[in-house]
């Protein structure tokens, strides 16, 4: 059967989209540096450009560059430094409080069991001494095994080493020459499909910025949220639990699923009964009903379109792809091939083969 011009170049471009896919899951952990400062460059790109527009070109592009990178990493390592008291505080009460809590669980546990014939004694003793054994403070063997760590997974200190290091460098020339590699991505698109490959370029950035903008405003709205009403209740770390757990809402379910974990621990280890539970149940699942249902659909979802199936197959196959750092980005690349899949099917509805 002999092939016409269209369905060749179809064929064709199928083939290349094939290739490039087989690229990316070939290289993934070589590429994954490289991709999430790719998405960083995209996102702090018009940053440095409003700033080189203030400086109104007195001044190198590069002390643009070098400013938004080394604020957005300054505030990177803020946001780290938020769960150093968190553990810093808690760490110690955790020796100080799990015998206690043991010995708790075991008198009111066991004679609500005996009531169902079922005999269960906890070995408070022995807990003890596991918890005093791994969790008294012994640097030489922490040390140790820290150093027994490294030298058994070196290759893989090494690489994220060099990742750390990579990203921020990928980030400064990405950020520096950005307009250069647009534009020569630009001169491979072919005349013919300059325009609508245009079209698709300004539909995905809108959907991008929204996704962003939408996100940042959850974020934040949660972390107000989270800070406040933990504060209310009493807790003693609520201002840096209640902002990571806000800003982890950027990693959809794994995010909540951190802060809700750190928020329940504080709770046990402060008030050493059913009352920090039972508040931070409280206070979560009401900020997760308003997240689900008011927030994330009328600032994220609305604007992108995503269903929560898709959310969670996006950070599932990214995550596969380029582990961890794919789940950061999994939410806006998939943003901009939701935009690909909807003008394929607009496509696919006005072709021939659709309508017979």
């Amino acid at each position: 059967m002999q092939l016409t011009s269209t369905q060749k170049r179809t064929a064709a471009w199928c083939l290349i989209a094939a290739l490039a896919l087989l690229t990316l899951w070939l290289l993934g952990p070589v590429l994954a540096p490289f991709v999430v400062a790719a998405v960083l460059a995209y996102v702090l790109t018009p940053v440095v450009n409003r700033i080189d527009n203030m400086l109104g070109g007195k001044v190198p592009r590069l002390l643009a560059v070098l400013i938004v990178e080394v604020l957005f990493i300054l505030m990177l390592l803020s946001v780290l430094l938020l769960v150093v008291p968190i553990f810093a505080k808690e760490l110690p009460l955790i020796r100080a409080q799990l015998p206690v809590l043991a010995d708790r669980v075991n008198n009111s546990l066991s004679p609500w069991l005996a009531q169902f014939g079922i005999q269960v004694t906890l070995d408070v003793a022995s807990i003890k001494a596991f918890i005093l054994k791994y969790l008294n403070t012994n640097w030489e063997e922490t040390m140790g095994s820290v150093l027994s760590s490294l030298k058994l997974g070196g290759s893989v200190v090494l690489t994220i080493a060099g990742n750390l290091v990579l990203m921020p460098v990928a980030l400064f020339f990405l950020l520096k020459d950005w307009d250069r590699f647009v534009a020569i991505l630009m001169d491979l698109v072919p005349p013919k499909l300059r325009a609508s490959f245009d079209s698709f370029m300004d539909e995905a950035d809108s959907v991008l910025g929204q996704y962003l903008r939408g996100q940042l405003l959850v974020m934040g709205v949660l972390a107000v949220y989270f800070s406040v009403a933990l504060t209310l209740f009493g807790f003693d770390l609520a201002v840096p639990v209640g902002v990571f757990t806000g800003l982890a809402f950027f990693i959809p379910y794994l995010g909540f699923g951190l802060g809700l974990t750190l928020a329940i621990l504080s709770g046990i280890l402060q008030f050493g009964g059913l009352y920090g539970v039972l508040v931070v149940a409280g206070v979560y699942g009401a900020g997760q009903l308003v997240e689900s249902f008011y927030l994330t659909p009328r600032l994220v979802g609305e604007r992108i379109g995503m269903h929560p199936l898709m959310v969670i197959f996006a950070l599932l196959a990214f995550a596969q792809l380029f582990g961890f750092l794919g789940v950061l980005i999994a939410l806006p690349a998939s943003a901009v091939l939701l935009v690909g899949i909807r003008r394929a099917r607009a496509g696919y509805m006005a072709s021939r083969l659709y309508q017979g």
